[in-house]
């Protein structure tokens, strides 16, 4: 048990983690000679543009970035009340609330890697000025870490419903 136990910690240390470098990492989108994120937009590596409400579909930008952030939030909620939980459930009883928790930080990822997926064609053409160089990239680290991170938050999210508090 205390084996399943540690698996489980270090599963949803690491869920927080992809969340925290996906989230704040600038390489959403890369290429040779620039990356962008969903804060800013550098090119040559000196040259970086903050990602403000003067650019169009700002609002799906922002999207993606508060629901990452809330993501990222519900995480950290969700391993702080797992931890509670370990001394305050009864024996036998489920980490429903924690359980609950990962899940809601599951669906905020997947749909700001959704949206992302969606509008970042529409986001680079629409701002051309901003995204001038950008237009032979490719999806970056950071965006497949959100990916990942949806996996990883999905399953342990899983691992949570069906565990219960043994001695």
């Amino acid at each position: 048990m205390l084996v399943l136990l540690a698996f489980i910690i270090v599963f949803h240390i690491t869920s927080a983690a992809l969340l925290f470098i996906a989230t704040i990492d600038n390489a959403w989108w890369v290429g040779e000679e620039f990356f962008a994120d969903i804060w800013r937009v550098c090119v040559n590596n000196t040259n970086c543009t903050e990602i403000d409400d003067s650019i169009q579909e700002f609002s799906t930008v922002q999207a993606v970035q508060a629901t990452m952030i809330l993501s990222t939030i519900l995480c950290c909620i969700a391993f702080l009340i797992f931890v509670l939980q370990l001394f305050r459930l009864k024996q036998g009883e489920r980490f429903v609330l924690t359980s609950i928790i990962q899940l809601m930080s599951c669906l905020c990822v997947m749909i700001a890697a959704s949206i992302y997926t969606d509008r970042r064609e529409d986001i680079h053409k629409n701002n051309s000025r901003l995204y001038a160089l950008t237009s032979d990239g490719s999806y970056g680290y950071s965006f497949i870490l959100a990916w990942v991170a949806f996996a990883f938050t999905f399953i342990s999210g899983l691992m949570y419903l069906i565990l219960r508090k043994r001695k």
